[in-house]
């Protein structure tokens, strides 16, 4: 176990490309931030290890962090915008075949215990656009513009595009952005279901902030619980989901902050969650 176990801030001291702040939002929430400008962000292999490392700190328990806000350094102009077309260009499929053993990156973001935003301060581009989805939830500026262009390569999207945006948008709407490579602005992302929000530079960062904060003050477990039974309605038939959903709810009930969160209730004061 490293020193950084549990310390998102000292894990990303050592990262070229990745920062973190913890609480600069609001309280336990982590902002990490994508800062390879030269390239837009574009995601090569030590941008996706040092993110790996990163996340792995914000998932340990001790770390105290309750909500994750990933996005782009603003000075970098993009989200993400896409990955490095150098290193794809440079394998062959064998060692694409490696690159591509998960967990990568993109399931690294999807499973992490705690709910993830997406803040899309610009280009949002292939891969990028599939870290995003691997996200919980996407609130996008104005200027931001999303697709899935790997076909213009003769490649298709490889991060999970091809499955979670079908789920996020629908088969047809799926089939249209990554058979055309076709980029959308965010107005067209909002009304197809690729992000929730839209805002401009007034709303953008208070919209952020204020969601953020929303989720961080509530129990971690009851995050984490909410988080994996949502995540389990697109992989189980409806059925198994409710009795999934059920277990689910049913393993709150062993902890303290169940009781703590009805008592609060009761006695009309603020809960003060344990996380246990």
């Amino acid at each position: 176990m490293s020193d950084d176990c549990g310390d998102p801030e000292a894990a990303a001291d050592d990262c070229e490309f990745v920062d973190c702040a913890v609480g600069d939002r609001a309280a336990a929430v982590a902002t990490v931030t994508l800062n390879r400008p030269d390239a837009r962000n574009a995601l090569n292999a030590q941008l996706r290890e040092e993110l790996i490392r990163v996340l792995a700190a914000i998932d340990d328990r001790e770390s105290g962090v309750r909500v994750v806000v990933l996005t782009g350094a603003d000075g970098a102009g993009a989200f993400v915008a896409g990955a490095d077309v150098t290193e794809l260009r440079e394998r062959d499929a064998l060692e694409q075949r490696r690159a591509s053993e998960r967990p990568r990156v993109y399931e690294r973001v999807a499973d992490l215990r705690q709910p993830v935003i997406a803040r899309i301060n610009g280009h949002a581009l292939g891969g990028g656009c599939e870290l995003a989805q691997a996200c919980d939830v996407r609130i996008a500026h104005e200027r931001a513009k999303l697709g899935q262009p790997e076909i213009a390569l003769g490649l298709i999207p490889g991060g999970g595009g091809t499955q979670r945006l079908a789920r996020l948008v629908g088969e047809g709407q799926a089939m249209k952005l990554i058979l055309s490579g076709e980029v959308i602005d965010a107005t067209e992302a909002a009304e197809i279901g690729l992000v929730e929000e839209v805002h401009g530079d007034e709303g953008f960062d208070e919209r952020v902030d204020d969601l953020a904060a929303a989720m961080a003050d509530k129990s971690p477990l009851a995050l984490e619980h909410a988080k994996t039974a949502v995540r389990a309605a697109s992989r189980l038939d409806l059925d198994a989901g409710l009795e999934y959903e059920s277990e689910l709810f049913t393993a709150l009930f062993a902890s303290r902050d169940k009781d703590e969160g009805i008592d609060a209730f009761l006695e009309d004061r603020d809960p003060e969650w344990e996380g246990r």
